[in-house]
């Protein structure tokens, strides 16, 4: 075959190919009557294993797909696998859980927005998904690189997967104008939750999560639920028996020779005001902690988020001491010392194993500490929050 044989032999594959996804999606998405798209700058994976588990308690033959620390397929029992990838992360992928869902008979879906650039984002929605019912956590200053500049260009980028004469659901209150915007442009009902909402759900029912969960989320995928007719208490019920997402905030409590180490896995929260929060509930949850310690996981591709937790870090209630591991610590540091944090303070642990780590914390330890990781759980975020989980004596719950 010649070379332009060959080339127009490949073309016409991956043309037919193409067309063949196209019809098996434009089949499969009406076999699934509930269809829900969930965006957001924090909490996604949350929300979405929460209204998953609500769907299932309710007998709702349900999917469910996160794209959060570890991609995974939350299948109808409830059961969970990652998600094959052998080209890495693209957005066909969402077309080929479809055809898993429909596959499984599944009567809802519930998938995470795997998408970050504006365009794609709007693609994911109306070429994919098409969902009777759009969520939309939070609008942060995150991955301002990417939906920036600005924190609203991150509101706008979001408001591109409002689904056409659809209902969208949101937590979001600084930016409603653009929601609105966006839901009377596509024809949608715009539904909002707020602060009553969220003081609505009582300390009890939050201590029965198995990780730190947030009453913001809890409501947010209640009323979700409450508009699919699930009642609250079989709502609830489903959410707590939903397995917590890999990257989900997490208490591990060691005890080493006398020392009481209390460690918060927050890698996840990776914009400045949800990890401010966290930050805030961690200090307020262990205030016997006699030393306070934050752990920054930098990334080198990530240089930006660094300057900017450099930045804000100051701002906060002190640490004690400020551990710097991963990648491109140097972001961090110079900018928190240039905005006023001690340079006594920072230690450099770059190429620190996890037990060498903890190490440190022990010789930095009064006999109880309080030790919170944050900004990245990719890299060493991920296996030091496992190292932690481990070795915990107890798991304990929000």
């Amino acid at each position: 075959m010649s070379g332009a044989g060959y080339l127009l032999f490949v073309t016409l594959v991956i043309v037919s190919f193409s067309l063949w996804e196209t019809y098996r999606l434009r089949k499969n998405l009406p076999k699934i009557s509930i269809r829900i798209h969930v965006n957001g700058t924090r909490g996604k994976s949350s929300v979405t294993r929460l209204i998953a588990g609500a769907l299932r308690e309710k007998g709702i033959a349900t999917c469910a797909k996160t794209t959060g620390t570890l991609p995974r397929i939350i299948f109808p029992d409830g059961s969970e696998y990652p998600v094959f990838r052998p080209s890495g992360a693209r957005l066909s992928e969402q077309a080929r859980i479809i055809s898993v869902a429909a596959d499984c008979h599944a009567q809802a879906l519930v998938m995470e927005c795997m998408a970050l650039q504006p365009p794609l984002q709007w693609l994911s929605e109306s070429k994919l998904i098409k969902a009777t019912h759009g969520v939309i956590t939070n609008a942060r200053a995150d991955h301002l690189d990417v939906m920036g500049p600005q924190e609203k260009d991150v509101a706008l980028a979001l408001a591109g997967m409002t689904p056409v004469r659809g209902t969208l659901f949101t937590a979001e209150k600084k930016y409603l104008s653009v929601f609105n915007n966006a839901c009377r442009d596509r024809k949608a009902k715009l539904i909002t939750v707020g602060e009553n909402e969220a003081a609505a759900i009582k300390e009890d029912e939050m201590a029965r999560f198995s990780y730190m969960e947030h009453k913001e989320n809890v409501a947010l995928a209640l009323r979700v639920c409450f508009d699919l007719g699930i009642d609250r208490e079989t709502a609830l019920k489903g959410m707590w028996k939903a397995l917590p997402d890999p990257g989900a905030t997490t208490i591990s409590h060691i005890r080493f020779f006398g020392r009481h180490i209390y460690f918060v896995n927050g890698f996840s929260a990776n914009d400045p005001e949800s990890t401010e929060r966290l930050w805030n509930m961690a200090i307020e949850r262990f205030p016997e902690a006699e030393k306070r310690i934050l752990i920054l996981n930098c990334r080198l591709d990530r240089p930006n988020r660094s300057q900017q937790f450099g930045e804000v870090c100051v701002k906060w209630k002190p640490a004690d001491h400020y551990i710097l591991i991963g990648t491109g610590t140097y972001f961090f540091a110079r900018s928190a010392i240039s905005n006023g944090l001690p340079e006594g303070k920072l230690l450099f642990a770059e190429n620190q194993s996890d037990s060498d780590l903890f190490e440190t914390i022990v010789e930095l330890s009064g006999k109880s500490s309080l030790v919170v990781g944050i900004v990245n759980i990719k890299g060493q975020g991920l296996s030091l929050a496992r190292f932690f989980r481990n070795r915990s004596v107890l798991k304990e719950a929000s």
